[in-house]
């Protein structure tokens, strides 16, 4: 501030302008750059594999709420067990995937369901970080 003036200095390192408060864009390009490889990646998915992850995503839809058991600290790896029982069962009947012998078929839905979870709990996590 110019003494007696009420009129701010750009380089007086006192004034801290209001607009600095809100999040970095920087931040949000690169949030949307992973999320437009992560599309990318996706799309290159075996038909099964996509039809599955369609599912895991409609299922952690329903699962994402404030104070949801997936934002836990430690989450109950029991209750993401029966939410996988309940994919593959949907799987299984909605795209005629049959039980693969060796349970390959549970591993994936795991593996798809646990990788979305991250995603969210990390998109969560930047989000209160940053203050949106």
């Amino acid at each position: 501030m110019l003494e007696g003036t009420g009129t701010c200095v750009m380089n007086d390192h006192k004034f801290y302008p209001f607009y600095t408060a809100y999040s970095n864009d920087s931040l949000w390009g690169e949030e949307k750059a992973q999320e437009e490889e992560f599309c990318l990646m996706k799309s290159w998915y075996p038909e099964t594999a996509a039809g599955i992850q369609q599912m895991v995503e409609e299922e952690c839809g329903l699962l994402d709420y404030e104070g949801s058991r997936i934002y836990d600290e430690y989450p109950d790896r029991w209750m993401f067990r029966q939410v996988c029982g309940r994919i593959r069962g949907a799987a299984e009947r909605e795209l005629g995937v049959p039980d693969v012998p060796g349970g390959l078929l549970e591993e994936l839905t795991e593996i798809l369901l646990y990788q979305e979870i991250f995603r969210r709990r990390r998109r969560k996590r930047r989000c209160e970080n940053c203050g949106c």
